[in-house]
């Protein structure tokens, strides 16, 4: 992903605009984009914003409401898979939730609960 322009190339983009030049006009003076120089523009005079806009996704999980309830189904039952705890999420609390979004809830949290499956005794161990 790009990073912002300077607020100072904004401001200037605005100031020119304010002075009475049109935004795409302004665009071509400073080297930006027609549609960037709109925008900066627009939300200026709507919002009087000049400044750029945090980028990305905002943090956290549509899970974190429910971090008791997920942790109290793994101390319930230990060998509870992702799947069974979908489904409980959504029958008990309502909350639609894929397996990745599940994965990475506890991922984040570094919460791992491995299973192991029977596996036979050795051979020395059985003599």
């Amino acid at each position: 992903m790009g990073r912002a322009y300077s607020a100072d190339l904004r401001g200037r983009v605005i100031d020119v605009v304010a002075g009475g030049a049109s935004a795409r006009g302004a665009a071509a003076r400073f080297g930006v984009g027609a549609a960037t120089a709109i925008v900066w523009v627009r939300r200026w005079r709507e919002t009087g914003e000049r400044t750029a806009r945090r980028q990305g996704n905002p943090g956290g999980s549509k899970l974190d409401a429910h971090e008791g309830f997920l942790l109290g189904l793994i101390e319930a039952q230990r060998d509870i898979t992702l799947e069974e705890m979908r489904a409980r999420l959504l029958a008990e609390r309502g909350v639609s939730a894929g397996v990745g979004t599940l994965w990475r809830f506890f991922d984040v949290r570094a919460i791992t609960v491995k299973k192991r499956r029977a596996t036979p005794a050795s051979r020395s161990a059985r003599m």
